[in-house]
């Protein structure tokens, strides 16, 4: 029971990593906040479905200040909401670009802006931002998703260094999956996943629960100790 008595926010927990990091946090003691665009459709013990959309920047403050008010400290908090609209960059229109920019890195930023310093003022807290393979190694036809989880780790040393400048014990770390089975690729045929799964050192592609057990790691105070940092998650991928 690691997260007895914490509160994590998890941002987009419908389903896939982010609803499997939000059941591995309650089934530890947590108060969860699963939070989505979609309705938290499962109901379990230690979590409580929010509707929200990461974007919007008004909203974001009022569920802040509505958790805040609720649970008095916030310990966790997993910034996993993001989208995909893939095209080669020729092609890619404003509107794919703006959307995953919006979601992808202002809906991080939406959140944290809030949480971070909520966290420095009560001298404790983890923050664990979800990149991306593709953010390290780059893919194409993702331009616009690359860039924005490549900016991930510039936001997460930034944060790192920010919210701990005063001694505050806040530690903010990054976790890059690789190719996870998640829903997104249940829409890929099946010789792309075998390529992807060819490309990694362990002849596979993850699972979300994998990715998620990485996560809580970092969240807990078994990674007291580690801040500033980017966990790959991929499998040894090799591109």
């Amino acid at each position: 029971m690691r997260f007895q008595g914490k509160t994590a926010v998890v941002t987009g927990a419908a389903g896939g990593i982010g609803r499997c990091v939000a059941e591995m946090l309650a089934a530890e003691g947590a108060k969860v906040c699963a939070v989505d665009m979609a309705e938290i459709s499962y109901d379990i013990d230690g979590i409580k479905g929010y509707k929200l959309n990461v974007t919007d920047t008004e909203a974001c403050k009022a569920f802040y200040e509505e958790i805040s008010a609720e649970y008095g400290s916030i310990d966790i908090l997993v910034n996993n909401a993001g989208v995909t609209r893939d095209a080669m960059t020729a092609k890619m229109t404003d509107e794919q670009w703006d959307l995953v920019i919006d979601v992808n890195l202002k809906g991080l930023f939406n959140l944290t802006r809030h949480i971070g310093p909520h966290m420095e003022r009560q001298n404790s807290g983890s923050i664990i931002n979800i990149s991306s393979v593709v953010g390290e190694f780059g893919n194409i036809g993702q331009a616009n998703y690359a860039a924005t989880k490549s900016a991930v780790y510039g936001l997460t040393k930034t944060w790192a260094k920010e919210f701990a400048r005063k001694g505050a014990a806040v530690r903010v770390n990054a976790v890059s999956p690789g190719y996870t089975m998640t829903d997104i690729l249940k829409t890929v045929p099946q010789d792309l996943l075998d390529k992807f799964a060819a490309q990694t050192m362990l002849g596979r592609l993850g699972q979300p629960e994998e990715i998620a057990k990485a996560i809580v790691f970092l969240a807990s105070d078994d990674a007291s100790y580690v801040t500033g940092h980017n966990l790959s998650v991929n499998g040894g991928m090799r591109l």
